[in-house]
């Protein structure tokens, strides 16, 4: 299976040789924390138009912690669920003050205890901030991990653990921003486009 991951990811890397996250956060850990919350069920399009005038209202977290929840929802409401993603971003800002001096954390158990942030938006953050690795189980990834017979192709944890194991960890966040892009571009949930997938012989879904 470990042979199989790698040629995998030695196609995907041939493909997509300079991947990076669909958000525009501009390497401030912040804002991608900020963006990530609000990612849930919104394309990254949307995130990054609205974070614009978010960022300019409330550049620093504690900018956030401190903002009257009516503004916060102001200024996110074209986003989906944008009155609980408010009151998410305003309490885990005011921690991330009160406990953290205002810096994002780095290890996954003080990730967890921020509001909005489960263990998806803990693995990119770890990842793309820290270096530290980590596998983002988002519907691409979970998605694709099925079809290529690595883990159910439903439960996010279980696609965690199974690609954690297969991934080498210096691989890992690039792995899971190509996974982004393939699944988008070719691996398309309903009308997957298996005639020009590069990916076609390792994988159990394909009937051509």
């Amino acid at each position: 299976m470990k042979n199989k991951a790698n040629n995998i990811i030695a196609v995907l890397e041939e493909i997509y040789p300079n991947p990076k996250c669909g958000l525009d956060w501009g390497d401030d850990p912040y804002k991608l924390l900020i963006m990530a919350i609000l990612s849930a069920q919104c394309t990254d399009a949307r995130v990054n138009l609205v974070s614009k005038t978010l960022f300019q209202r409330f550049p620093k977290a504690e900018d956030m912690a401190k903002a009257e929840l009516s503004e916060i929802e102001r200024e996110i409401h074209s986003v989906g669920l944008y009155r609980s993603k408010a009151k998410a971003l305003k309490d885990c800002c005011a921690r991330i003050c009160e406990v953290y001096g205002g810096e994002v954390p780095c290890e996954m158990n003080d990730l967890l205890t921020l509001r909005g942030v489960g263990r998806k938006v803990a693995n990119l953050l770890r990842g793309d901030i820290f270096g530290l690795g980590g596998i983002v189980a988002d519907t691409h990834c979970i998605r694709i991990s099925g079809r290529l017979g690595f883990s159910d192709g439903k439960d996010p944890l279980k696609t965690e653990k199974a690609l954690s194991k297969l991934i080498p960890l210096e691989k890992q966040s690039d792995f899971c921003h190509r996974i982004v892009l393939f699944g988008r571009e070719v691996c398309i949930s309903r009308a997957p486009k298996c005639k020009e997938c590069k990916l076609k012989e390792y994988c159990e879904y394909c009937k051509l």
